[in-house]
Parts: structure tokens; C-alpha cells; sequence
């Protein structure tokens, strides 16, 4: 058994009827998008964010109906993400498979995106889920400004460590913020609880892209995108941008130089990673990593000891210790 699914332990029967709940949810009677949808389901990832629904649930008294409303809510809304950024990033690859974007194209991947995003709505709608609709609204709302954000300084390379964490914070963490507050929400939880794990969730998530950013660098690939995709689309992460703030003024112009080019070569990105391995960026960013996972776990270290905090703390140490 793996170290994932000892922590799902506490809701696996929870999950296994989710997942059964999610595959009619997205059933069509075009056949298109069903093709596409059993593509999109085999080749899912881990599923943090639903597991993080149902734990956050359980935290706050227990699994409802609600709570399988917001899992759905949640996973639809962070599928037609994934799509749209592979868009976005001109991407053909996702989780070491062939992206909608690469198999059918960026026309039928923004429309796959839209009947997501338009499915949440519904569900949401139809089972007068308006707090939880509140909630993910924002979420989308966050995650847009945030790719925004990030294209308009990644055009100029000039971003600095507090703009990083504003564009992380909000195409990122929002939507781990997200689960955790819908979690508590479907459980009946009061508005403070609530707010305290949006904020929970808001901080493991900075964690979680932190993580996200030093995979892309330490272990080309692994994160099942092409390596050093990060590099290759100009993006400024917080191992280089430290890199960059400690450089003496000609090597960052030199750095910044090669970063500009629109076709980079191998050996120029490994020049840049091994200049960030040199200025010790990897070390730097795993210190910040390891400080935003402590400032979660303070938002939830007065419940009482239980086989589900165990696992949400065992999750927190999943998120920041994960190999891809």
C-alpha cells in the first residue's frame, strides 16, 4: 500500500463512491465528449483535491451529501483548468499522457473546458449548493487573475519574490483553499471555520506549488510535463527568481538573455538549472516550502487527535516530500 493510500484510509469508502458519483456526472449524450471524458478519467491524477474535500469534512463532523457535491464541484472546475492551461501553455502533455490540447485540439479543449466549467454550475444549481457555488466562484475568479498576472510579468521577466507568491497564491492555492472551505462547509461548519481552512488550504497550496516549481527543476519530467517546461515558457519560479536577486548584475543580464529566447537548447537550460543549483535556489525555495507547511499545520493543530487529522498532517508531509 502506498503512502497516498494510507492516508485516504479514513475516507476510502468515501472516495470509491465519489469516483462512481463523478463518472455519471459527467456522462453526455454526445459521443465526442464521452470519448473524451473516459480519456480524461483514465488518465487522472491522485486526487488530493477531492480527498481533501472529504477529510476536511470528516475534521468538522462528518461526510454529508454536500460534501460529494462539493467533490464533484471541485474536480470539475480543476479538470477544465488543467485543460485550459495545456492551452494556454501550448502544452502536449500532461501526466506523462498526450493532453486533450495534443489529441484533439485547442478548439475542442477550450469547448471540453466550457462544458466542465458549465456542469459544476449546474450540479451546484440544481442542488441549491449557493455557499459552495460562493466559494469556487471566487476560486475561478483567483485562478484566471493569476495566469493573468503571470503572462503579463512573464513578458517583461521581471517578477519579483512578493509578485511569485500573488500569482501562486491565486492560480494555485485558491483552489486547495477551495476544497478545504467547501469541505467544512458541506459538514455544517460555522463562518470562522470556515475561513480558517480556506487559509489552511491556501497555505499548503503555496507549499504545494512551491513543490510543483522545484520538481520541474530537480527531476526533469517527472512532474509529467515536458522537462523544465517552466524554463522553456519564460516562467520565473521562486528557485531561479532568488537566483537571480543574489547575482551579480552582468550574470543576471546573461541569464535573463538566454531565458528571453523563444527556442531554447538543451544545453542553455542546463546552464540556467545549474546556476540556480550553484546559488543554492533549490535550497532557498525548500526552506519557503517547509515555512508555508508549518503555517498550515498551525491552522489545525488545536483539533483533537484522530486517525483524520493524522492523515491531513500526513498529506501536508505528501505534498512537500512527493517525488513527481
Amino acid at each position: 500500500m502506498s503512502q497516498l493510500d494510507i492516508i485516504k484510509t479514513p475516507v476510502s469508502a468515501e472516495l470509491k463512491s465519489f469516483e462512481t458519483k463523478f463518472k455519471n456526472s459527467v456522462v453526455s449524450d454526445i459521443s465526442l465528449l464521452n470519448i473524451i471524458m473516459k480519456y480524461i478519467l483514465r488518465t487522472k491524477g491522485k486526487q488530493i483535491r477531492p480527498l481533501l474535500v472529504f477529510l476536511i469534512a470528516r475534521l468538522h463532523g462528518g461526510v454529508t451529501e454536500s460534501t460529494y457535491t462539493a467533490a464533484s464541484l471541485i474536480e470539475l472546475l480543476h479538470t477544465a483548468s488543467l485543460i485550459n492551461d495545456d492551452v494556454v501553455d501550448e502544452s502536449y502533455e500532461r501526466r506523462g499522457f498526450f493532453s486533450i490540447n495534443a489529441l484533439w485540439k485547442s478548439k475542442v479543449a477550450v469547448l471540453v473546458g466550457d462544458y466542465l466549467l458549465s456542469k459544476g454550475l449546474l450540479l451546484s444549481l440544481e442542488n441549491n449548493e449557493y455557499e459552495l457555488l460562493r466559494i469556487i466562484t471566487r476560486a475561478v475568479q483567483e485562478m484566471s487573475e493569476g495566469e493573468l498576472l503571470q503572462i503579463q510579468k512573464s513578458k517583461k521577466l521581471n517578477i519579483t519574490e512578493p509578485e511569485y507568491f500573488k500569482i501562486i497564491q491565486k492560480k494555485t492555492a485558491t483552489l486547495i483553499a477551495a476544497c478545504c472551505a467547501c469541505g467544512a462547509k458541506s459538514a455544517e461548519a460555522d463562518e470562522d471555520s470556515v475561513n480558517n481552512m480556506w487559509e489552511f488550504g491556501l497555505l499548503l497550496g503555496v507549499a504545494f506549488q512551491i513543490k510543483d516549481d522545484l520538481l520541474d527543476i530537480k527531476n526533469k519530467g517527472i512532474t509529467g510535463k515536458p522537462s523544465a517546461n517552466d524554463i522553456k515558457e519564460k516562467k520565473l519560479t521562486l528557485p531561479l527568481i532568488y537566483s537571480l536577486g543574489i547575482s551579480e548584475s552582468s550574470k543576471r543580464k546573461d541569464i535573463l538573455r538566454i531565458l528571453d529566447r523563444k527556442h531554447k537548447s538543451n544545453s542553455n537550460i542546463d546552464f540556467i538549472i545549474n546556476y540556480i543549483k550553484e546559488c543554492g535556489g533549490i535550497e532557498y525555495a525548500e526552506s519557503k516550502m517547509n515555512e508555508y507547511k508549518s503555517m498550515a499545520l498551525k491552522r489545525i493543530e488545536n483539533f483533537s487527535d484522530s486517525s483524520v487529522l493524522k492523515s491531513i498532517i500526513s498529506l501536508a508531509d505528501f505534498v512537500t516530500n512527493r517525488s513527481k
